[in-house]
């Protein structure tokens, strides 16, 4: 795990959070909409300023509230103020003091921990004249900020650099190559991703809610397990485009499947009480597209009706039978049921979709395929398989070459034998065929 220090941005809804957080990373990661409560979960990223690295926690905005779902989110930012080394406290300038603007300022008086106030929509001279009145919360002078065009962010970073904790002598590294196995766990709203997540976590780091939609954002986390080391990443539910209204919704499901295409694996969650929508179907194939290794995870099985659970068991096979390689889980991430062999099988997974084959035994196994079934007849022509060799990894991708074209069921009778044979389990294959003289 890295040492980076932890800044944490906290403030009421809709102060400029989200915005001050993509202007310090330089790139648009967490979702900006004038829209109170789009940020719910925490979210970190790592930023730089001088040569110093630091994570940043973007939090959902604290609100003095009895509401379940907004008082998940600001237990959320108050989690984060807790662990943070320093703290932002972000103040729209334009609206002035209010009295949620004072109570987070009482909050992180207590915090006994370096706090810098952010006078954030500061965005001319006259602006900036008014933010002396924000002295009041008691946090110091304020540093007037505009966050969606820049103005002052630089100086707010200086000042932000000097009070961080000291440097480590020799400071981790985060390296691509030592990144821990990518897990994204996808699916329609309102399946129990993000009770699944905190399970797996071991930590209720994502808000939970019976509200769809809960989720707006990718967040990721690492796990320590006997096995090794996971991140796993929790996305916002994804739905059919045309179902999808507004740009908050719409980013959400971009992020999402981002989130899939450079995730090693995926988790797709099904509600066993609902069956496999088309929808489900669709995220399937893109995962599958993707060459990402996916498990199927039928979430919620403890409210299916025992008679019941042997055909919803025939409509997966039946409705996702392009994926007769992925192992089905039933589960409930409620109760934490089955939930021991998720662990086992992304393991099982991150083997395979690593696995590196010898070439000569590659093309052992496929001359024996042949002589046992050869391919079909192609215009009175038998095609044959000349020679195989193994492109890549990560999924195993395989290369033939052929005299004739191979037809789609000749590939894979193929691909099962070399799926059986190296025991590649829960993996996509991909096979090309380049036909000779090509």
């Amino acid at each position: 795990m890295s040492a980076l220090p932890i800044v944490a941005v906290v403030g009421r809804p809709n102060v400029g959070k989200s915005t001050l957080v993509n202007r310090f990373v330089g790139r648009r990661e967490a979702i900006v909409q004038e829209k109170p409560g789009v940020t719910r979960d925490r979210k970190e990223l790592v930023a730089e300023w001088n040569g110093r690295a630091f994570r940043v926690i973007d939090t959902g905005g604290w609100i003095a509230t009895d509401e379940p779902l907004a008082k998940q989110v600001s237990l959320q930012a108050e989690r984060a103020i807790r662990e943070a080394d320093v703290l932002l406290a972000v103040v729209d300038v334009t609206v002035g003091l209010t009295e949620e603007d004072a109570q987070v300022a009482r909050i992180l008086q207590r915090a006994d921990r370096p706090v810098l106030l952010v006078a954030n929509k500061a965005d001319d001279d006259r602006r900036e004249r008014e933010i002396w009145p924000l002295v009041k919360l008691g946090l110091g002078d304020p540093y007037a900020v505009s966050a969606i065009h820049g103005r002052g962010s630089g100086d707010l970073l200086d000042a932000l650099v000097k009070v961080l904790p000291p440097a480590p002598e020799e400071p981790e590294a985060e390296l691509d190559a030592d990144r821990p196995f990518a897990v994204a766990i996808v699916g329609r709203p309102n399946v129990g991703k993000s009770t699944l997540f905190n399970r797996m976590v071991g930590d209720e780091r994502s808000v939970v809610h019976d509200m769809p939609g809960t989720t707006r954002d990718t967040i990721d986390t690492i796990v320590e397990s006997e096995d090794g080391t996971i991140r796993f990443v929790d996305t916002a539910g994804m739905r059919r485009r045309s179902r999808v209204d507004e740009p908050t919704e719409y980013y959400s499901v971009l992020r999402a499947l981002d989130a899939v295409d450079v995730a090693d694996a995926a988790l797709l969650v099904i509600d066993a009480t609902e069956g496999v929508s088309h929808q489900d179907q669709r995220l399937a194939e893109r995962i599958d597209g993707a060459g990402t290794v996916i498990v199927l995870v039928l979430n919620k099985w403890d409210l299916v009706a025992t008679e019941e659970r042997e055909q919803i068991l025939i409509d997966v096979a039946d409705r996702m039978g392009f994926l007769g390689y992925a192992p089905i889980l039933k589960v409930s991430a409620l109760t934490g049921r089955n939930l021991k062999d998720v662990l086992p099988a992304l393991r099982e997974a991150e083997t395979a979709y690593h696995v590196r084959i010898p070439t000569a035994e590659l093309n052992r196994v496929i001359r024996e395929a042949q002589l046992r079934h050869p391919p079909p007849l192609d215009k009175k022509h038998r095609p044959r398989i000349q020679y195989a060799t193994q492109g890549a990894a990560d999924p195993p991708t395989f290369t033939l070459f052929a005299t004739r074209t191979l037809p789609p069921t000749y590939l894979r009778y193929i691909e099962r034998k070399i799926r059986e044979h190296f025991d590649l389990g829960p993996t996509p294959i991909k096979i090309r065929v380049r036909r000779r003289g090509e």
